[in-house]
């Protein structure tokens, strides 16, 4: 008794910690406080469940559904609710870096600080990304959470009735003295089906190491001890006593229960046989999937100029296959205070480029005028010198007369018969 009650007075101060108490919880936020559906109570009872009883949630992207399992009074979990994923960001893959929009996927624990009852996305949970095995392999981010508002960048949102019951899913248990929770986030049902889908998927190999915790679940129906060494997750191993698991280090020689090797080495013989017949058989085509951390820090990149402001492709782009990379032609600005500075200044640059544009415009428009003025009074010049230069030649040229032989003049008639008689007397006297 007094061991939980020290670990629901952990739970009250980490609530203390977060800016959050019980009186405010119900004062400011009265989302947090709200109880579970009758039904869902009914349920768990008939389930062999008491509502302050362990709980652990599974998330599975592909089919877009996140589960909420809890402890029966045989220690044993069984699943009480199961909910439809009202958005997830990314493609199914690990997250790898700030910014890459990735929603995780791997072994996440949730503690009572993580919890926030007064979230602007209505509720949420940090689910604890980055982890162990996150760290050991360099990948970065913060702030994934599990919240309401269906509206996500990286994250699992829910809507706000939704958020609320698995909200106090958390809450319940951690009141009856669970003092952590796991969340495993897988890409898809892990089924031979699926695998052999994915089987030549860049991320296949990390998937496969996400299974065994997956098959050991399966088997158990417990949550799986879940250590890191070598950069890899390992669950249900028993290190030496005085020795420990070294996130980056080599694994330490490990025991585990011959029962659950016995188990386990049944399970895979079972899935191995329908692996081999799931390759050969027709199954729907692989979803996207990220491309690693190079199509990671392209992404990231993009919203990291998103994020300043910048107008850029509405949808994160797409590295291909080839290398090549795919972004939608439409552009925009998120609405943001760095982006309605970015939208200003943009303005303003245009502003200043139009002004400029016209300008110059204005200048060209002078200059062409100008010369056009200049070749009209050429033109008129050469047009006078021409007319000048005709008439000086015109004024040269001598004046052209008719060279016509005088013909005698024809003798008056009364002088003509005059003429004719003095002739013919000459002719008579000798004259």
């Amino acid at each position: 008794m007094f061991a939980k009650l020290a670990r629901t007075g952990l739970l009250i101060a980490a609530l203390g910690v977060a800016g959050c108490n019980d009186s405010s919880m119900k004062n400011f936020a009265p989302e947090a406080s709200k109880p579970l559906p009758d039904k869902i109570l009914a349920d768990m009872k008939a389930k062999g469940m008491i509502r302050t009883s362990s709980v652990m949630a599974r998330i599975f992207k592909e089919e877009g559904k996140l589960e909420i399992w809890k402890a029966k009074t045989n220690g044993r979990y069984e699943m009480v609710a199961s909910y439809d994923i009202c958005k997830w960001s990314g493609k199914l893959g690990p997250k790898y870096t700030e910014g890459d929009r990735q929603a995780p996927e791997g072994f996440y624990t949730v503690r009572p600080s993580q919890m926030n009852p007064r979230s602007n996305y209505h509720l949420s949970f940090n689910i604890g990304y980055p982890n162990a095995y996150d760290r050991a392999n360099g990948r970065t981010g913060a702030n994934l959470m599990v919240h309401g508002a269906c509206s996500s960048s990286g994250c699992y949102s829910m809507t706000d009735p939704q958020i609320e019951q698995i909200y106090a899913f958390g809450r319940d248990a951690f009141q009856g003295g669970q003092t952590e929770f796991q969340i495993q986030a897988f890409p898809f049902r892990m089924t031979a089906a699926n695998m052999a889908r994915y089987r030549n998927d860049p991320n296949y190999d990390f998937w496969k190491m996400l299974k065994v915790g997956y098959d050991n679940f399966e088997i158990t129906k417990v949550p799986p001890k879940v250590d890191v060494c070598n950069k890899r997750y390992v669950f249900n191993q028993v290190a030496p006593e005085g020795t420990t698991f070294d996130p980056t280090g080599a694994c330490p020689a490990t025991t585990q229960p011959d029962s659950l090797k016995s188990a386990y080495n049944d399970y895979q013989s079972s899935y191995d046989t329908a692996f081999s017949g799931a390759v050969k058989a027709s199954v729907p085509a692989p979803k996207p999937t990220i491309a690693g951390i190079k199509e990671a820090s392209i992404v990231s990149d993009w919203s990291k100029r998103r994020a300043r402001g910048e107008r850029v492709p509405i949808d994160p782009p797409s590295l291909n296959s080839d290398g090549t990379v795919t972004e939608t032609a439409r552009m925009g600005r998120i609405d943001s205070p760095a982006g309605r500075k970015m939208a200003a200044l943009d303005a303003e640059k245009e502003a200043k480029r139009k002004a400029e544009e016209q300008r110059v415009a204005a200048i060209e428009a002078a200059k062409a005028a100008k010369a056009q003025a200049l070749a009209e009074k050429e033109a008129a010049k050469a047009q006078m010198l021409a007319e000048k230069e005709a008439a000086k030649q015109a004024a040269q040229q001598p004046v052209a007369t008719a060279s016509v032989e005088a013909a005698p003049a024809e003798p008056a008639p009364e002088e003509g018969r005059m003429s004719k008689i003095k002739n013919k007397l000459l002719g008579m006297f000798g004259g």
